[in-house]
């Protein structure tokens, strides 16, 4: 993918379109699809990952039985890549058939957690972990159609009654923040009454 495909730039990120107009589930529940989406780990920045193993002992008192509590074994070795914030990326392990963080019902630990303390429920969570189907890849928001085509619920065309952009709104303010959000929501009517004439 190509930057310069894309003529829309938000707080730094080019506006792939297509988030506009990809088909989606409704909304995102655990209790239907286990949280496949987590299945194979997530790709966090290093500074999440220093956030994470910040407090650790926490997280491993609200794991279970499924999951393996040696933190030395939650995360896979750095690597650079230019669309994390500091640059470097760290991947966790899967474990079980599924992220380390994945308990067996399908929740995330780390937002689990947050929920138990009282705390905002993404206070821990990986921004890529937030916004599936939505992905920063090559410096664009956009969808990623990857990951999502091999989901055995929310990529079948009859559970999709929605679109990205419709189901992932706190997700995108979460990203973009309330000024970068409604700028997005102008272009995204710019775009549709562009694309209309």
């Amino acid at each position: 993918m190509s930057e310069q495909k894309f003529d829309k730039k938000i707080n730094g990120l080019f506006i792939d379109p297509l988030i506009f107009t990809q088909k989606f589930v409704k909304a995102c529940d655990v209790c239907i699809c286990s949280g496949e989406c987590c299945y194979y780990g997530v790709y966090t920045d290093k500074l999440e990952h220093d956030k994470i193993m910040g407090i650790k002992e926490r997280i491993i008192q609200s794991m279970d039985d499924s999951q393996i509590k040696d933190p030395d074994k939650w995360f896979e070795a750095p690597q650079e890549d230019s669309d994390f914030d500091s640059g470097i990326a760290v991947g966790t392990e899967v474990y079980n058939g599924k992220c380390v963080f994945l308990d067996k019902v399908g929740f995330c630990t780390l937002q689990k957690i947050a929920f138990e303390d009282g705390e905002n429920k993404w206070k821990y969570k990986p921004i890529y972990c937030i916004l599936f189907p939505l992905v920063i890849y090559e410096g664009a928001l956009t969808v990623d159609l990857d990951h999502l085509g091999i989901m055995h619920y929310c990529n079948k065309i009859e559970n999709q009654t929605s679109t990205v952009f419709d189901c992932c709104q706190n997700e995108l303010k979460q990203l973009l923040g309330d000024k970068g959000f409604n700028e997005l929501l102008k272009y995204k009517e710019e775009y549709f009454t562009k694309n209309i004439e």
